[in-house]
């Protein structure tokens, strides 16, 4: 009976009474080509192709049989995305390393198929997966998601984040982004486009120093606070920025009776500057809108009980 292959990793099955006086280095062959399915560390290299499809020969080495795969070279240029083709009808777990060094775009993807068939996954750019097929399709460990399977490498484009997470770099978001915990932002963050929020929005109450001169940094916040220990002068504001809003809360000591004087940055209705209750403890409401970085519109509300 002639020689056949196993399904899956291609060994040599010999036939009865083949390969006389030379079994013992086919088997040799055999248990190299085992060692290389449970441990070997292969680089594919992708690049210049629309697609690689991973070397499948029967008997000897090849690059479908490896344990580890790690894909390295260039995507982008011509080709929006890579296709690595494992071989069909022949089951196997891979643990895979994306090394692409410009996979850089949501539409530079490497994506991972077995040959013949359309089902795909996508692999992260850094991310580091363990991921299997049946020789018909292929998944990771997580049928239904991603995160199982990547490591804090991983893009975050294309994976669910779990615990602490610092993301760092330019990233786009083309599609809707649900964070269940708490987000901490730590410098500006823009949105180009409408904002929904379905939940109370907690502003952060900003103390300012009592001095002759009182001096609000408008970039520290939008809603601030002071308690006047005598006469005092309210000054231009720093880092006003256009459109922004807020209040400052102007509270008597008390002693009472003290007064505020503003500076010519902020305007009144009618150009009237506001007076405030000046009993002790009483409590004033400064409601202001940036015109411009030097223009302060502002209203006083008092007569707080």
């Amino acid at each position: 009976m002639a020689s056949t292959y196993t399904t899956n990793i291609r060994l040599t099955k010999q036939g009865d009474g083949d390969n006389a006086n030379t079994w013992g280095e086919i088997l040799n062959n055999v248990l190299s080509l085992v060692d290389q399915a449970v441990g070997s560390y292969t680089t594919i290299t992708v690049g210049a192709t629309s697609s690689v499809a991973l070397t499948e020969n029967q008997g000897s080495a090849d690059q479908a049989s490896s344990a580890i795969l790690e894909i390295a070279g260039t995507v982008g240029g011509a080709h929006t995305s890579i296709f690595v083709y494992l071989p069909a009808g022949a089951a196997k777990t891979y643990a895979i390393k994306n090394a692409v060094s410009a996979n850089t775009t949501a539409s530079d993807a490497v994506i991972l198929r077995v040959a013949g068939q359309t089902q795909n996954v996508t692999i992260p750019t850094g991310g580091v997966g363990y991921f299997f097929t049946n020789g018909t399709s292929v998944d990771t460990l997580n049928a239904t998601g991603f995160s199982a399977i990547t490591t804090t490498q991983a893009d975050a484009r294309y994976v669910g984040l779990t615990g602490t997470q610092t993301i760092t770099g330019a990233k786009a978001f083309t599609s809707t982004v649900t964070i269940t915990g708490g987000a901490v932002m730590t410098s500006t963050a823009t949105f180009t486009g409408s904002v929904l929020v379905s939940a109370p929005v907690n502003v952060n109450t900003v103390t300012l120093t009592d001095a002759a001169s009182i001096v609000p940094s408008f970039d520290a916040g939008n809603t601030f606070v002071v308690t006047l220990g005598g006469n005092r002068t309210l000054a231009a504001p720093t880092s006003a920025n256009i459109g922004q809003t807020g209040s400052i809360r102007i509270i008597q000591d008390a002693t009472g009776s003290r007064t505020l004087s503003y500076n010519s940055a902020y305007q009144f209705v009618s150009g009237s500057a506001p007076t405030m209750d000046t009993s002790a403890g009483a409590q004033s409401i400064l409601v202001f809108s940036c015109r411009s970085a030097t223009t302060i519109d502002a209203v006083m509300l008092h007569d707080f009980k």
